[in-house]
């Protein structure tokens, strides 16, 4: 047969199997469709997606906000922490330096003026940092800012009970306010 004319009996089997895929391939089209899930989703199952990640959003929040106060206080404490070492550090550095001040006290008692000067500015230099010399000679007796070494009899006529430091026989001193080292005193009464 030529080409031209084709065999009716295989063309129309040409068309069937034609015809047939097309109708095949809508058939699965329409299967699938009816197999699947609703591709169209409801409201309420929208707002309930949206509620959920509305949750999960606010419950990272919270956590990147209790990070991010945690942080914080860690920096204070550190900062504190620091601050506080410094200022231990200054104070052993000063109490270091407590018996050279007493060295220019005994060499002031035993007349050596000389020295003062020098005792001036450095007691003036470590004032301005936050050291202070407690005063003793006459105040009541403290047991929490005076050690007393030695003891003598109140005055006949004193009859009061109150124990007065008499002398200083070493200086106290405080640091920024805290007790640094107790004044060594002779106390009377």
């Amino acid at each position: 047969m030529s080409d031209a004319n084709p065999d009716p009996v295989e063309a129309v089997a040409e068309a069937a199997s034609v015809a047939n895929g097309e109708q095949g391939a809508v058939a699965e089209d329409v299967g699938e469709a009816e197999s699947r899930p609703e591709e169209e989703l409801s409201i309420e199952s929208l707002l309930t997606d949206f509620e959920k990640v509305t949750a999960e959003r606010d419950d990272y929040l919270r956590l990147a906000q209790s990070k991010q106060a945690e942080l914080e206080n860690f920096r204070k404490r550190v900062m504190k922490q620091q601050a506080d070492e410094i200022a231990r550090a200054t104070g052993r550095l000063v109490e270091a330096m407590l018996p050279v001040l007493d060295a220019f006290d005994y060499a002031a008692a035993h007349g050596e003026e000389g020295l003062m000067p020098m005792r001036d500015q450095l007691l003036n230099a470590l004032e301005k940092e936050g050291l202070a010399r407690l005063e003793s000679d006459g105040a009541p007796f403290d047991p929490t800012v005076h050690e007393a070494v030695a003891h003598e009899p109140a005055d006949e006529g004193d009859d009061s009970g109150e124990h007065v430091v008499s002398e200083t026989m070493r200086a106290g001193y405080t640091w920024q306010g805290a007790l640094l080292r107790p004044a060594m005193v002779k106390v009377k009464g």
